[in-house]
């Protein structure tokens, strides 16, 4: 878990966000939200969308400002799509789970700080920010909800540390690649069934076979699936010869 990492809510309008990021927290095994002064919380919303994630939310601490959220923080970075007047350092999501994702038990407290729905950050919740979190997207529309940008940048830092997990579908990987052999057998059972059913003409046999070769070769057939194919083949023949 991710425990070093906290993220920071500020003034969040709607209740419904909240229990969105609670959602977003959770998918990515991060669990410690806080709260700067919200306008609803505890909310039904909140609970609605969080969608399972209640102990996220039933964690969350409210505070009063945003020092007092961010007092225990070594580190601290504050999310904002807008330009600055005066030049700040600036991580995006990815160079920060670089920076601090890949060995999070042996890193400092930090705490990524999300703005209201509809502005932002304030200049002065920026001044006690090291670094502006960026999340690179179209800059003719850079405005992120706040749930999205909450899930980006927890996906990177969950990625970054490791516990992306790699899933085989149904039987993948365990049926063995049909050999050079076996293949070479399908091939010419193809070639006698296509003659038999009278596809195949002497004059485009070499090229039709050439290209069937390729097409074969790109999916890198299993025994399995080659099994099937021979079966069709044979009920082919079968029923052409009836």
């Amino acid at each position: 878990m991710l425990s070093n990492f906290k993220v920071v809510l500020v003034e969040t309008s709607h209740p419904g966000n909240i229990g969105a990021v609670a959602r977003a927290m959770k998918n990515m095994q991060m669990h410690e939200l806080r709260l700067v002064t919200p306008k609803f919380f505890p909310h039904a919303d909140a609970t609605a969308r969080a969608s399972g994630a209640d102990d996220v939310l039933k964690s969350a601490c409210v505070y009063p400002d945003l020092p007092a959220a961010i007092a225990d923080c070594r580190i601290v970075l504050g999310a904002s799509a807008r330009d600055r007047t005066i030049s700040w350092p600036a991580l995006t999501a990815r160079q920060c789970a670089e920076k601090w994702g890949g060995n999070p038990h042996n890193s400092p407290n930090i705490g990524l700080v999300f703005g209201r729905e509809n502005s932002g950050l304030k200049n002065h919740e920026l001044d006690l920010c090291h670094y502006l979190l960026r999340i690179p997207c179209n800059k003719a529309y850079s405005s992120l909800n706040l749930a999205a940008a909450v899930q980006v940048v927890c996906y990177e830092l969950f990625v970054a540390s490791g516990q992306e997990q790699t899933t085989n579908v149904g039987d993948q990987g365990e049926v063995p690649i049909a050999t050079t052999e076996q293949m070479e057998a399908f091939y010419l059972h193809l070639q006698q069934t296509m003659a038999d059913i009278g596809f195949l003409h002497p004059e485009r046999s070499k090229s039709i076979m050439r290209r069937l070769r390729r097409i074969f070769n790109r999916t890198q057939l299993d025994t399995k699936e080659l099994d099937i194919l021979r079966g069709i083949l044979r009920f082919s023949q079968n029923h052409n010869t009836k």
